[in-house]
């Protein structure tokens, strides 16, 4: 059998209708933008392999920093012990976040980040709130003596949000196909829409009146990725998220794929001068080549935890929690924006795809789309036939059509996208942006 047969006997994959699935293709090889299979094949990578690989696969630089720290240290466990890449990493991520966070916690992925996140600000307000135990009682008498549940125990959220699949993330997240099946145990949410002129002041009203409840507000700025590629606002989301703030109410920026560069900024955070007070990080973390979730606080988020009573411990962890291969993969990306002028790359990119916009409405008259949008190294529009919708079999069409045209695009049913690696030639998106007007003709 060759890698795809077997793949299909021993396999499931994920968000992957199981009948009548098309074949795998067995990938061997991946360099800069291309994709290889076993047959010599090469694919584009237009949305960077699920948004992780900024520089590209088969970085050599990226994988000799690697190999040197497998020869140090692969895994040392994280409660208890300490090593220099996560002590560097935190270092150089609190130096370029967006606002004034202190601590870094880590985690394994992305939705890991944000479940941190959640947990961080409802026990935030559980620690405010719970009382002080007596030392010596034992702990079953502790526990029942404590707060059960603080009183700001909600959750703000918009609709059409997407923050992971465990349960808290798909709690926070729009009930979508995603969640369908587990409604019954996701925990209640305050769901709003997302910013604009015409709604800022009733959205204002809703945090008024439930302020007294809000533990936090979760939200991915400015793009809300598996929902849709969604943009909105930059200016009146610093509006809403000022008000918020205003109410006492924790800010969680969700930027697993909005961060480091995705949106024409280093972080997605910056459009706005509002700042969040936990932000939560990974995909483009590592440079697309190791699973690493980090979830940064502020002082007074981390200061709640700081306690005598060791019932008030943030009691979360992963058995590889800052793994030293997957922290000095980040380090080793972080490294590369100096030296492979990542700024400029994303200005050009960016400056591509508004070109490339332009060139799609100008000539909208005779193609079945709309909504042709577009924000630093993202454009996205919808193929107008059927639902706007994740399962909209026109998904399907359009990859199978660029599979064989030398490109992997994976559209959000019909939401087509591309988000390449920074690394992508003039050659390779030139070849992407032809294949879209040929097909959306």
């Amino acid at each position: 059998m060759n890698l795809t047969e077997r793949d299909k006997k021993f396999i499931w994959h994920p968000f992957t209708p199981q009948k009548n699935m098309l074949p795998p293709i067995a990938i061997v090889k991946g360099k800069d933008s291309l994709l290889i299979d076993e047959n010599g094949n090469e694919y584009v990578d237009a949305v960077s392999s699920w948004w992780v690989n900024i520089h590209g696969h088969g970085n050599s630089y990226i994988a000799e920093k690697l190999y040197q720290q497998a020869l140090q240290l692969e895994q040392v466990i994280f409660a208890g012990f300490t090593h220099r890449p996560a002590i560097d990493l935190a270092e150089r991520l609190l130096k370029i976040l967006p606002g004034n966070f202190s601590k870094i916690f880590y985690s394994d992925n992305g939705s890991t980040s944000t479940e941190v996140a959640l947990k961080m600000a409802i026990q935030f307000w559980w620690n405010k709130e719970s009382s002080i135990v007596n030392r010596e009682s034992s702990i079953s008498n502790q526990q029942s003596r404590l707060t059960p549940h603080a009183s700001r125990n909600k959750i703000l959220a918009f609709k059409n949000s997407y923050h992971g699949d465990t349960f808290g993330a798909m709690s926070v997240s729009d009930r979508s196909v995603f969640t369908l099946a587990f409604h019954d145990l996701l925990f209640e949410v305050i769901f709003i829409d997302v910013p604009t002129k015409e709604n800022i002041d009733g959205l204002k009203n809703i945090v008024e009146k439930n302020s007294g409840e809000i533990a936090a507000f979760i939200y991915e700025p400015l793009v809300q990725g598996a929902g849709g590629m969604k943009m909105y606002d930059a200016v009146w989301m610093d509006e809403l998220i000022a008000f918020v703030q205003q109410k006492n109410i924790i800010c969680i920026a969700d930027e697993v794929m909005t961060g480091f560069g995705r949106t024409g900024k280093f972080f997605a955070s910056e459009y706005m001068n509002a700042k969040p007070d936990i932000i939560c990080l990974s995909k483009g973390l590592t440079g697309g080549t190791m699973a690493l979730g980090a979830t940064a606080c502020n002082e007074k988020i981390y200061n709640a935890f700081v306690n005598d009573d060791k019932l008030k411990t943030f009691f979360h962890g992963h058995s590889f929690t800052a793994n030293p291969l997957a922290c000095t993969a980040a380090l080793a990306s972080l490294d590369l924006w100096d030296k492979n002028s990542c700024v400029k790359k994303i200005e050009w990119l960016a400056a591509g795809n508004k070109n490339f916009a332009e060139k799609l409405k100008a000539s909208n008259g005779q193609q079945k789309i709309k909504n042709i949008r577009t924000l630093g190294t993202i454009l996205a529009f919808e193929i107008d036939e059927g639902r706007d919708e994740y399962l909209n079999g026109i998904s399907a069409v359009i990859t199978e059509k660029a599979l064989s045209e030398g490109i992997y695009l994976r559209p959000l049913g019909n939401t087509v996208y591309i988000m390449p690696p920074y690394c992508i030639t003039n050659a390779e998106l030139e070849k992407i942006y032809t294949f879209l007007m040929k097909v959306i003709a």
